[in-house]
Parts: structure tokens; C-alpha cells; sequence
């Protein structure tokens, strides 16, 4: 049985007990544990189901490689689903419970899928849920909803908090064992910013448990020292209970940090730029295929050593190791030294000479050379094992009594953040494994390596060659940067012959075919060897397309522990060598990472912060009703006591009618563009000459994407020959900022020109109506006249000391005007205007009062009248495209017969024929026509309507086929409850001569 040794434990404080539940039942524990560890010492070997066929499944691993021990740690709303209990740090009152079963995890109805395998091999869903076809919606894929999944997601809100933490480095080391730790104080030395990442909470690796000496000292003395004088660099920072999940192109590297219990925020992810990265990843360890593999009680055997010595657990009284390498004998001479059994150690290889294997034999261990385990026996836990040799089919010679079967089928360098970042695999064929190809590593963009692969994640085994190859990583990584190692460096030559693997995926050679399908080699996924022969059979050589068909190295695993396994199987089918099948693409998170902690703080408020003007807190103390605008609150209209919003709207419009109405428009965005070919810029990217304004003048612009469509429009004004403020849609700005920086580092790099996006350094105030001019003259004291600020110029003014911008520009038909302001005395000049403003009955007014009036002068508003799909020529906007322009954005796609058709949809005035009510927004007109379906032809639809109170009667705009050729037509809208007449119309309904702007 599986329980905790007297003493021992490396890891563990045994004077610190700690109690936890697991489905409920009561266990112990002592600080230091992991789950895992703790729940092997409490003889719980059975933690889960597997995922397809409810297989019991126990421990395998000790690290982020566990495929079988998913669980869900925590309750009510700090419950986390499929936590690998190998990597869950034991804390008292800590509840875990497993998943996958019901109704409980012992008798599970599930295991009935287990009966049934032989109906439901790799593939089977793709052949099986096609006929019926209603079927699939109302049967297959109801029940493929409900059994997907593993854990199940807490229903209730997070309450844990989370961060983002950015950091820049001129070496990251990923990994703190030997190699990570001795490659880190080079760099250290060599004055370099230095963040080193380890997974674990512990410092030293696999050091620690394995117990070699590392320089002739004790690996626990040695890692201290190590990690004491790293902690004494200012220049270093290291980051246990910290896993880099991800690397990716100029050195970006994502790596998640565990946070101590009750510690907040309880996750960090951390964006790390590195100029070098050095990979010291280590290497996992792979399992070996055979009948019953997956049985509780088999686990890896570095995994056996791990739990004996780093946290003093027995996985049995009596284990049988199976091994195709000399490290297995290591598992075996540990167990015994424990006080242990070895009924014998089962070694595929015909000869075995190493010093492990002598140190085994010398302790009297039972040493079985060309053997192997035709099958492991037991239900919920290993009972024993049967021997065979491991040439033949599977012939069983005896069994052998044990509680527990320790693995070694070989080592696989952690590649995957190389892999991530954009390096190659070499297959190496005495090892037998896939590893960093050194000419062809990840590239910066001055062409050197941007990652530098070190230690065992380079393929390295031996503790002497792991720590000369990550200081020779180093030394290269410091002369790549200019720098030069304090001490003299000299990489490996040769190969490691404690690496030396003999290559063998199954045992026995010739597995039967009855053995291949209860043969496992992916636990997760419930991937058989089965199941790779039937892909193969059935056509599916490419190593990608295997994984697909069978979903090896699917989900989490990422081929940690099956990847190897799969490809010599593959490779045994095909008859072709590894190094021909490749590998399947290894893709991020390295492991997996919370929601919330990819999260960060965006959540609640934060997930997208509200945007708010300077004169936020006036508006709302004003009664102000809000409406989203992009990222951005802006007021609807502002409610007197008792008003209705329609009635509210109502009177603010008829105030800028008649008197003035004061706006907030400090969201629109404000781009400045300046250098010598900043007008080559606008004009490409506007559909008139923007080049030939004039400084001091103001003009209407459109932009169009590259499909001819309408984009954004707004006001670009003039500053100086070099320099032009472009005025862009609230919700636009952001997007325009991006879309022109995309255009000048991609395409026109050479164009000597900076944009800037100044949205929130002003705040910009309308003022409309036919008072307006009165309430500027008395703030500033005159010359705003028709002949000094004519429209469409603007001018710079001064304001109580302060230098501010007026511009003569009107999206309401009245006389208007917008001052701009730095932002910080934004409140101060609203103030102001409003004072002066008072003895005209100034009122502010919101958006919807803004939306009416410049409905009622016909004016377009992005994303009313446009969806993506307009074109300028649609909304009567030729006037604003330049006659014999040469080029602008979109002009080419404008041409095309489809956008240039008669038959499109373009702008009119609908005025409705009866009833008081706005025509519905999105009301589409039908012809009197059928389509080819027999369903009536949409003929156009109404972009934006409203009531006008100045015309006191419903007003619309809309998109008609061939609409301004339609002028006076009654047409049909569809409306609920049946349809609407309305009569096509101008779309300027208010002022068509435009002389109250001009007054």
C-alpha cells in the first residue's frame, strides 16, 4: 500500500500537520506537500476517471506532466475545476474532490462506455453522428455537451484577485534547477538584468530528490549557496511557484505565478521582454506502452523518487520497475533504500553494464535483461504484474506480486517554449528523443538566437555535463549581447552516455492485438495503440492529421508524456524513421493558466474601464442620463425632475433651435499627424485633398478602408505647414490611431511622418444656436465675428492666461463652435460657458438631442448610416471626394461594377405617411416584387429616425435603391404588427437653404 515513511522528506515540514479533505473524506498532510504527495500517503491511489472511457485512473507523474490527476480544488465560488494535484500546494482545510464519474468515483455508470470500446475507437464520432441529420441537433450533440468536459465551471462569481506584471530582462533563465541556477549567475556576474522562473516552490530541480552531488556537494548545500548568492544581486530577480507558459517572436515570453494561500492577488501573469532566453526547461521522463498501463499504481519511476525522497511517501511495499534505460535502476536502489521491496527490476535491453545497474545488483535486487511486463493486473490499483520477454508477443513467463510498477521509458527534453518561439527538433537517435536543433534556433531580428536551450532541456543527462552546457549556454547568450562571461567556459563534446535510451514504445516488441487495445498511450485523452494503427489503416500518415483523428497530445498534455510514445508507434506502422514522422505542433500555455489570471485586473469595472470626460461629475450631478459611447459614458439628455427622456430630448433640441445649447464633446477623437509628408498621408487616407487647406482652415473628411467602404469621417483642421488635428468618431479613435500606424510601419515606412493620438489631452466644448456667437463673444471678448471666424476656419485664442482653440465648424445647421482646452482645465471653461451662457438660457444638451438636429439637416452619422458596407456615393457624399484625385484609400474598389451599380442603396428623407410614431430603425421596405422564393424583395431600410419636435412630426433617413431618383414615392416598411407607408423625401428636412449656419 501507498503511505508516508517514518522519516524522510526533503520537501516536507513534519512538525507542521496539515488537514484537507478529498470527496469529503478526512485526510492529513504536512506543509510542503502537494495534493498529489498527500493523497499517495493517505493510500488514495484512485483519483479519477479517465475522460472517454471512466477508465479508474491514480497518479503518474509528480509534476506538470500529470495526465490522470485532475481535480477540482476549492468550494462554492472558490472551486477551480481540472487543478493537477501534482502542481496544487497542500494547505489546511484544503477540499478537493475528483471528476469525471457518477455517481460517485469508485462505481462509476460511466465505466459502461469502458465495455463498450470496441464501438467507439479514434474516429468513431466522425463517422457516427452524420445520419440522421436532425438527429445532430436535437440528439448527438445535446449528449456530446453534456459529457464534454472534464470538471465542471463554477457557476458563481471569482472572488480571487489577479495581476499583470511586466518585467524586461537581458537574460531570462526558464527554470530554476542546476542548469537554470548556474547559467543564471553568469549572467548575473556579467552585470546582466537577470529573472529566473521555476515552476516548483523550491529551487534545484530534480537535484534535490535525486540526491547526486553537484561539484562534490550536497545538492541541497549546493542549490542554497546558489540561490544565496543569486539573492544577493541587485540585477536578479527570482520568481519561484512561477511557470512560463508561453514565448513568442522579439523575446516576449508569458510566464503564471502561483501565489502563497491566502496571499492577494492570488495569481500573477507576468509579460516578460528578454533580449536573451535562456531554456533550461529539464526533461520529463515517458511512461512505456503495455497491457494495462494506465492501472493505478503505475507511475513514472523519477515520479517514485520524487515522492520517496522529497516527501517521504511509499507508492508500495513492493515495486516492480520496467525500464529501457540505466536511470530506471536509480527508482529501484531508492525503494530500497526506503525499506522497500524490488521484487525485480524488468529491463527491455539485452545488455546493461552502467554503474546503476552494478549498484542495483550489488544490493541483491532481481535484474530480468529482455523482459518486459505483458500486462499489469488490477482494478483500482495494481495487483501484479505479468513477465515476458520483450521480443516476443507477450508469452507470459510469470507474474510478480507489487502494489506498484515504476516506468522509465527514457527522457524528453521540455522543448516546448523553444518550440513556441520558433526553433527546430532533431530527432537523436541514441537518445531517443526529440531536441533543440542548434543551428536553427529561434531568431531575433538581428539574426542571432533569441533562446538558448541549456542543460537537460539540450538533451544533457549527467549532473557534470548539465551544469557545463547552461554555463556555456550563458557564455554565448552574454557574447551574442556584447558582454563576456567572468570565468572560463567550455561547452560538452560529445554525447552523454547517461543519456543512452534504447529505443522501445512497446512491450512487447510484438504486442498482440488484443494487448493493443488496452495498451494506453495517452491517458488524458484515452488514446490506445490501437488507435494509431487504425488511423494509419484508415490514411492518416501525417503526424498532424494523426493527432486530430485520435486527439494524442490534445488538451493539456501538449505531448508531454504521450508525444513520444505516439510518434514511434506511428513511425512502427509506416516503416519509416522518427526523425521522418516529425513532431505535432506544441502550442501555449506550456501549462495551463486560470481564466482569471489571463484575466488580470480586467474584470467587473475593470474589464473595460469607463471613460470619462472631465466633466463627468457635472453631468451626473446635473441629472444627466447615461448612454455607452465606444469605451466612453456620454449624457442621452439630462432629466429635470418628473421629465420623461423623450421630453427631455424634446426641449433640448428646441434650446439650440432657439436660443444655445452647450455640449460635452471631448470624446471625439483627435488625432495629430505631423512631418513633412504628413498631407501625402491625409491624403491617401481621406477622399479629398487634405494637403491643399489652408492653416487656419478646417474641412470635412471621409476615410474609406481599403474595400471602398466608409470608415469614419470628421473634421481635419490645419495647424501648421507640417502639422493637422484630425478630428475621428468617439467610437472610431482608437481604431483610426491603429489603422494609420498599420499603414506607415507596414507600407509607407519611409514617409516621414508621426501620428499621435491626443483624444484625452483636451477636452473640447460645443457651443450651438442662434446665441451662440453672443455667449463666445462675452467669454472672450469679441472676435468671433462672421469676417474673423468664418466657417470652417478656427483660431487661437487666449483664455484666462491660457492659449485655446476655437474652430467655427457646426454638426447642428446652427451657428456653432467647439473650443478646445487641455483636459485638466476642462470643468473650468465649462463653467465659464455656462456663466456667460446664463442670460440666454444656455442649456447642455446630450446625444440624442445631437442625434435630431443633425438628422434634421440631413448630416450622416457613423455606424447609423453606415454598416461596414457603404460607400460615400451611397450617402450623396461625392461632394467630399476630390475630382481627379490620383489615389486614396479605397478609390480603386469604389470602381468596381458592383459598387458603382445604379442599383445601389442610397440615401433619401423618409417622412412618414400616417401616425405619430418614428418609423423603427432597421425597417426594411419591401416591393411589391417576390424574390425567387417567393418572398418579398427588400428594397432599403431606415438607418436612423426620430421625432423632431422643430418640425413637429417624425423624420427618418434611409438607404433606398436608386432612393434619390424616388423622390415622392410611397413605399412600405415592415413594422410590428404588420407594415408602415412612408414617402421618400430630401434628406435635409430643417433649413435646406442653410442660413441660420450662415448668420
Amino acid at each position: 500500500m501507498s503511505t508516508r515513511l517514518p522519516s524522510g522528506g526533503r520537501l516536507i515540514d513534519r512538525a507542521a500537520p496539515l488537514k484537507f479533505t478529498f470527496n469529503g473524506r478526512n485526510l492529513k498532510g504536512f506543509k510542503g506537500d502537494t495534493l498529489a504527495s498527500a493523497l499517495l500517503a493517505n493510500n488514495q491511489l484512485l483519483v479519477g476517471r479517465s475522460f472517454k472511457y471512466h477508465r479508474p485512473r491514480g497518479i503518474v507523474a509528480c509534476g506538470p506532466e500529470e495526465p490522470n490527476a485532475l481535480l477540482t480544488v476549492g468550494e462554492g465560488d472558490r472551486a477551480v475545476p481540472n487543478q493537477r494535484a501534482t502542481m496544487v500546494d497542500l494547505v489546511d482545510g484544503l477540499a478537493a474532490r475528483s471528476q469525471n464519474h457518477w455517481p460517485s468515483l469508485e462505481h462509476d455508470l460511466g465505466s459502461m462506455a469502458d465495455a463498450a470500446s470496441k464501438l467507439l475507437p479514434a474516429g468513431f464520432y466522425y463517422k457516427t453522428f452524420i445520419q440522421p441529420r436532425p438527429a445532430w441537433k436535437h440528439l448527438f450533440e445535446p449528449a456530446i455537451r453534456r459529457a464534454a468536459g472534464l470538471g465542471k465551471a463554477p457557476m458563481a462569481r471569482d472572488p480571487e484577485t489577479y495581476e499583470h506584471f511586466h518585467a524586461h530582462a537581458d537574460v531570462l533563465v526558464v527554470g530554476g534547477g542546476v542548469a537554470g541556477l548556474a547559467a543564471a549567475r553568469i549572467a548575473a556576474e556579467a552585470g546582466m538584468r537577470v529573472v529566473v522562473l521555476e515552476q516548483s516552490n523550491w529551487w534545484g530541480g530534480r537535484a534535490i530528490v535525486d540526491e547526486d552531488s553537484v561539484e562534490d556537494v550536497d545538492p541541497a548545500e549546493w542549490v542554497e549557496r546558489e540561490v544565496g548568492v543569486l539573492s544577493s544581486f541587485d540585477n536578479v530577480r527570482l520568481l519561484a511557484g512561477t511557470a512560463g507558459i508561453g514565448a513568442y517572436d522579439h523575446g516576449y515570453v508569458v510566464a503564471c505565478q502561483r501565489r502563497p494561500e491566502g496571499v492577494r492577488p492570488s495569481q500573477r501573469l507576468w509579460r516578460i521582454r528578454a533580449r536573451k532566453t535562456i531554456l533550461a526547461s529539464g526533461a520529463i521522463e515517458r511512461p512505456l506502452c503495455f497491457e494495462g498501463n494506465d492501472t493505478p499504481g503505475v507511475l513514472l519511476a523519477s515520479a517514485a523518487r520524487d515522492y520517496l525522497h522529497g516527501y517521504g511517501v511509499s507508492p508500495g511495499d513492493r515495486v516492480v520497475v520496467l525500464t529501457n534505460n540505466d536511470d530506471g535502476y536509480r527508482t529501484a536502489a531508492a525503494v530500497l533504500e526506503a525499506g522497500l521491496s524490488v521484487p525485480a527490476v524488468l529491463d527491455v535491453r539485452p545488455t546493461a553494464d552502467g554503474p546503476q545497474c552494478g549498484r542495483v545488483r550489488e544490493a541483491g535486487i532481481r535484474v530480468e535483461l529482455g523482459k518486459g511486463i505483458a500486462s499489469a493486473k488490477g482494478g483500482s490499483r495494481v495487483s501484479r504484474v505479468a513477465v515476458c520477454s520483450f521480443a516476443g508477443e507477450g508469452t507470459v513467463l510469470e507474474e510478480l506480486a507489487c502494489e506498484a510498477v515504476a516506468v522509465s521509458g527514457g527522457w524528453s527534453p521540455a522543448v516546448h517554449l523553444w518550440s513556441h518561439s520558433g526553433g527546430k527538433l532533431r530527432w537523436d537517435e541514441r537518445q531517443a528523443m526529440y531536441r533543440p536543433t542548434p543551428d536553427r534556433p529561434p531568431i531575433n531580428s538581428d539574426g542571432k538566437p533569441s533562446v538558448h536551450a541549456a542543460g537537460a532541456a539540450n538533451g544533457e543527462c549527467s549532473v557534470d555535463r548539465v551544469l557545463q552546457d547552461a554555463r556555456a549556454a550563458a557564455g554565448e547568450a552574454l557574447a551574442d549581447l556584447g558582454s563576456k562571461a567572468k570565468r572560463r567556459i567550455k561547452r560538452c563534446s560529445g554525447p552523454d552516455p547517461a543519456c543512452d535510451v534504447f529505443p522501445a514504445w512497446l512491450v512487447p516488441q510484438g504486442m498482440r492485438r488484443r494487448a493493443r487495445s488496452r495498451a494506453w498511450v495517452d491517458f488524458q485523452n484515452d488514446v490506445k495503440v490501437s488507435d494509431i494503427q487504425l488511423a494509419v489503416q484508415e490514411g492518416y500518415r501525417s503526424v498532424e492529421h494523426l493527432k486530430r483523428y485520435t486527439t494524442l497530445g490534445m488538451a493539456t498534455d501538449q505531448g508531454k508524456l504521450s508525444n513520444i510514445n505516439g510518434l514511434g508507434v506511428l513511425a512502427g506502422h509506416l516503416g519509416v524513421s522518427m526523425g521522418e514522422v516529425g513532431t505535432t505542433t506544441f502550442r501555449p500555455p506550456y501549462v495551463p493558466a486560470t481564466f482569471g489570471a489571463i484575466a488580470g485586473e480586467a474584470r467587473g469595472p475593470l474589464f473595460m474601464p469607463t471613460r470619462k470626460t472631465p466633466m463627468d461629475g457635472w453631468h451626473a450631478q446635473h441629472g444627466a442620463y447615461w448612454e455607452p459611447v465606444g469605451r466612453w459614458r456620454r449624457p442621452y439628455c439630462y432629466l429635470r425632475s418628473g421629465e420623461e427622456i423623450a421630453a427631455a430630448v424634446n426641449r433640448e433640441t428646441l434650446r439650440v433651435r432657439t436660443s444655445v445649447g452647450i455640449l460635452d464633446a471631448s470624446t471625439l477623437g483627435k488625432i495629430a499627424v505631423k512631418g513633412p509628408d504628413a498631407g501625402k498621408l491625409l491624403d491617401m487616407v481621406y477622399t479629398n485633398r487634405i494637403s491643399a487647406l489652408e492653416t487656419g482652415r478646417c474641412r470635412y473628411g471621409l476615410m474609406c478602408n481599403e474595400n471602398g467602404f466608409l470608415m469614419d469621417d470628421g473634421v481635419v483642421v490645419r495647424i501648421d505647414d507640417q502639422t493637422f488635428l484630425c478630428h475621428t468618431t468617439t467610437g472610431g479613435a482608437g481604431h483610426v490611431h491603429a489603422w494609420l500606424e498599420e499603414w506607415l510601419q507596414g507600407e509607407w515606412w519611409d514617409w516621414k511622418v508621426h501620428v499621435a493620438d491626443l483624444t484625452e489631452q483636451f477636452s473640447q466644448i460645443g457651443v450651438a444656436g442662434p446665441d451662440a456667437r453672443k455667449v463666445l463673444e462675452k467669454l472672450l471678448g469679441g472676435g468671433v465675428g462672421a469676417d474673423e471666424l468664418p466657417f470652417m476656419a478656427w483660431k487661437q485664442a487666449e483664455w484666462r492666461g491660457l492659449e485655446i482653440r476655437v474652430f467655427r465648424i457646426s454638426f447642428s445647421g446652427e451657428i456653432s463652435f467647439e473650443i478646445a482646452v487641455p483636459s485638466s482645465h476642462g470643468q473650468e471653461l465649462w463653467d465659464e460657458l455656462m456663466a456667460c451662457g446664463e442670460e440666454f438660457g444656455i442649456e447642455p444638451y446630450g446625444t440624442e438631442a445631437l442625434h435630431v438636429l443633425r438628422a434634421e439637416k440631413g448630416f450622416i452619422m457613423i455606424g447609423e448610416e453606415t454598416d461596414g458596407t457603404v460607400t460615400p456615393q451611397d450617402l450623396g457624399l461625392d461632394w467630399a471626394i476630390a475630382k481627379g484625385k490620383a489615389d486614396y484609400m479605397g478609390k480603386r474598389a469604389q470602381e468596381r461594377p458592383h459598387l458603382s451599380s445604379a442599383l445601389r442603396w442610397r440615401l433619401v428623407g423618409l417622412e412618414r405617411m400616417e401616425g405619430e410614431t418614428p418609423l423603427p430603425s432597421g425597417s426594411h421596405a419591401v416591393s411589391t416584387e417576390r424574390s425567387e422564393h417567393g418572398h418579398p424583395r427588400a428594397i432599403g431600410r431606415v438607418t436612423s429616425s426620430y421625432y423632431s419636435p422643430n418640425l413637429k412630426r417624425p423624420i427618418a433617413l434611409g438607404l433606398v435603391e436608386r432612393g434619390p431618383e424616388r423622390m415622392g414615392e410611397a413605399l412600405e416598411f415592415l413594422v410590428e404588427g404588420g407594415t408602415a407607408k412612408a414617402r421618400i423625401v430630401s434628406p435635409v428636412f430643417f433649413d435646406p437653404e442653410g442660413s441660420r449656419l450662415n448668420a
